[in-house]
């Protein structure tokens, strides 16, 4: 949106703008952001496994890196075949530190995530992973790997996706500025692009929240 290319102008470019000027230019040259069309993939699949009480209650901020992290699985059609994606995402900066990308949303895509995540703990504390009330984050496999990697276990509430806001709105986020516009039938390709665009969502695109800096700028510069 506006305000995001307001805040880059001024942080590349050293330009003093305001973000009302930025907005005016824009709808001059036709330059409208796309609004964020809801889709959304649902993996609940009724009363099986065990849930987890919703620990983590809404409270989207962290004071510290790893500490309080989402998860959820979304879809994506491409041709006649189904991606899915399984990311982390750390509530510290934003940043998406460990994702599977699978072409079934079963177990063994989620296990691969945890095991993506479990390179990035120091074993230090006990992580908060907060999903949805999905039938993976349900089953016995999945609450084990948590339990041996120190990691405790929440989920949103029956019924309440803004319980998990923080993930649905990076999915929104990945559809909008990669998937809508993204023309192709071929999923490799897509699978490809889609990891270069996590790459490039982590080290290149800005948040105002942060700064003005992308999620790693933003941890790095935080720890200097």
């Amino acid at each position: 949106g506006y305000r995001r290319v307001a805040t880059a102008l001024r942080k590349a470019a050293g330009i003093r703008i305001a973000d009302k000027t930025v907005l005016k230019v824009m709808r001059e040259e036709g330059l409208v952001c796309q609004t964020r069309r809801r889709r959304k993939y649902r993996s609940y699949m009724g009363q099986v496994g065990k849930s987890s009480p919703n620990l983590l209650a809404r409270d989207f901020e962290a004071e510290d890196p790893m500490t309080k992290l989402v998860t959820d699985v979304t879809e994506f059609k491409v041709g006649g075949t189904k991606l899915y994606l399984s990311p982390v995402v750390d509530l510290y900066n934003d940043e998406v530190v460990a994702y599977s990308i699978s072409r079934s949303p079963n177990m063994k895509m989620v296990l691969e995530m945890l095991a993506g995540l479990e390179g990035g703990l120091d074993g230090e504390g006990a992580p908060l992973l907060h999903s949805d009330m999905g039938w993976q984050y349900r089953m016995p496999a999945y609450r084990l790997a948590l339990e041996r990697m120190g990691i405790v276990q929440s989920m949103s509430r029956k019924g309440n996706c803004l319980d998990n806001a923080k993930a649905e709105n990076f999915f929104s986020m990945v559809k909008t500025e990669l998937y809508y516009d993204w023309e192709g039938d071929d999923p490799d390709i897509f699978e490809r692009d889609l990891e270069k665009y996590i790459d490039w969502y982590n080290n290149v695109r800005i948040k105002r929240r942060l700064d003005g800096s992308s999620p790693v700028e933003y941890r790095l510069g935080r720890a200097a």
